[in-house]
């Protein structure tokens, strides 16, 4: 019995896994489908700010932080919550719910900055986008402080990216 009960809870874990993972290359891809092809000569025209950072820090940067939204969604999705109405299980779907808004949002501003060309909707989805990292990761936190930590990296990176696109804005509007 025991073997079943590991046998299940590795595949539970397997699948929580897999679904993190899914969601953020889901994110990933969309966004990348309306970079790449945007780059040049569209992005590299624009007038920059000096503290842009080359080209080649984007991919790893966001690498590094797509795999920490992961791992802090699949410690959320793991967390077993008890009663149904509990506030730790209230937490939880919220954070979940506020983990897939945060995809959605994280990659749909690619599509207004690159896509579109439009720096200043593009800058408007960012503050949005900032205060749902906020959102998500104070309440991971509530639910799993460890998960709360690992979007850290993001809120930080959302910030810059926000003061970089808005330079951006400024300098080419």
């Amino acid at each position: 019995m025991a073997g079943l009960s590991g046998t299940s809870g590795v595949r539970r874990e397997a699948g929580l896994a897999a679904m993190a993972l899914a969601g953020v290359a889901v994110a990933s891809i969309a966004g990348q489908i309306a970079t790449l092809p945007n780059l040049a000569p569209w992005y590299a025209g624009l007038a920059k700010p000096s503290f842009t950072p080359p080209n080649w820090v984007f991919g790893p940067a966001w690498t590094a932080l797509y795999l920490l939204m992961a791992l802090a969604a699949w410690r959320v999705f793991r967390t077993r919550t008890g009663s149904h109405g509990s506030a730790l299980a209230r937490n939880r779907r919220r954070g979940v719910q506020l983990f897939f808004l945060l995809l959605l949002l994280n990659a749909a501003w690619p599509w207004l900055f690159f896509a579109a060309h439009a720096p200043l909707p593009a800058l408007a989805e960012l503050l949005v986008q900032l205060v749902a990292v906020f959102a998500t990761l104070s309440t991971f936190w509530r639910v799993d402080p460890f998960a709360g930590l690992c979007l850290m990296p993001l809120f930080g990176w959302v910030a810059f990216a926000g003061l970089l696109n808005f330079e951006i804005w400024r300098l080419n509007g």
